[in-house]
């Protein structure tokens, strides 16, 4: 017998590797492709879904101009709710106490009471102000405006939503701003850096990586909360919907029409939020193996 058949005698079997298997796995599946099944049918095949009802409305001028309305709702919420919400988020960090407990007075009432109730609060001002004026506090008024011809339903619906808007968006910059570390405060102002260019220079550059994800979230249900300022009331998207199933009593097809455009913007919005995070996570192992899986996706496309 020849070494080279010795040695073999003395090898253990190749290992014959079986697969481990996943019998729940092929049954949700089998599930889920059913359900799925049974959706399309129930899309093709409703007769409540009315489809011809729905594309006879879908881009008429109602239901366009209530779109618009609600895109600028929404921009308006968000540009000045962000703004609004920068100077509450430095007001409650300040060490004046007259700051800081304005800002947190302000935030315990808009974030503890429900924005329907301050929007009809809104639609209702000219009840609670009948006028406004300017003059000297408890003295002589120069001009007195009634308070219904400077606030019509739009700059109301616009002022409720910014203001709630803003108590949750402090929270969200002062909880990426104290994620900075203290000690690049420090350095900066070392440096000879007043407070307002360590914070525009420094702090809130870096703070956007923290800021930048709940604020997408925040402005995607903005989106959606539009649709509560027809308690002011003003014709947004769902309202009018409502208007027009109020005529043709087609209630299931106005508000799933409704629904393909709130889900038309809101994807637009996320795909426009995926970008605005890849760009502020730049330089941070998450970003980078974000933007890895999207070459390996694109089959290496541009680095």
């Amino acid at each position: 017998m020849t070494v080279d058949n010795e040695v073999e005698k003395g090898r253990p079997e190749a290992i014959r590797a079986v697969p481990v298997r996943h019998p729940g796995r092929w049954v949700g599946a089998a599930v889920i492709a059913v359900l799925v099944a049974m959706f399309v049918h129930f899309l093709l095949t409703s007769k409540s879904l009315d489809w011809s009802e729905q594309w006879k409305y879908l881009f008429s001028d109602a239901v366009l101009k209530g779109v618009r309305n609600t895109i600028w709702l929404t921009l308006a919420a968000m540009l000045g709710g962000v703004v609004l919400g920068i100077i509450l988020a430095l007001m409650r960090m300040s060490s004046n106490p007259l700051l800081s407990g304005a800002a947190w007075v302000y935030l315990w009432f808009f974030r503890g009471t429900p924005l329907y109730t301050q929007l009809l609060i809104w639609g209702a001002i000219g009840s609670l102000f009948p006028t406004l004026s300017v003059g000297v506090p408890f003295g002589p008024e120069f001009h007195t405006w009634k308070t219904q011809s400077l606030i019509n339903v739009a700059i109301a619906a616009a002022l409720g939503l910014i203001l709630n808007e803003a108590a949750y968006m402090a929270e969200i910059v002062r909880a990426g701003i104290l994620s900075v570390d203290e000690g690049q405060q420090e350095a900066a102002s070392a440096l000879g850096m007043s407070r307002a260019q360590t914070m525009r220079r420094i702090v809130l550059p870096q703070a956007m990586r923290v800021i930048v994800p709940p604020t997408g979230n925040e402005a995607i249900s903005m989106l959606k909360n539009t649709s509560l300022v027809a308690a002011v009331p003003y014709s947004e998207l769902t309202f009018t919907a409502q208007t027009i199933y109020a005529s043709t009593y087609k209630i299931i097809p106005m508000l799933v029409m409704a629904c393909l455009w709130y889900l038309l913007i809101s994807s637009v919005m996320m795909i426009g939020q995926y970008y605005l995070e890849r760009h502020y996570s730049r330089g941070t192992s998450r970003g980078e193996a974000s933007r890895q899986r999207l070459r390996f996706r694109g089959g290496g496309g541009a680095q």
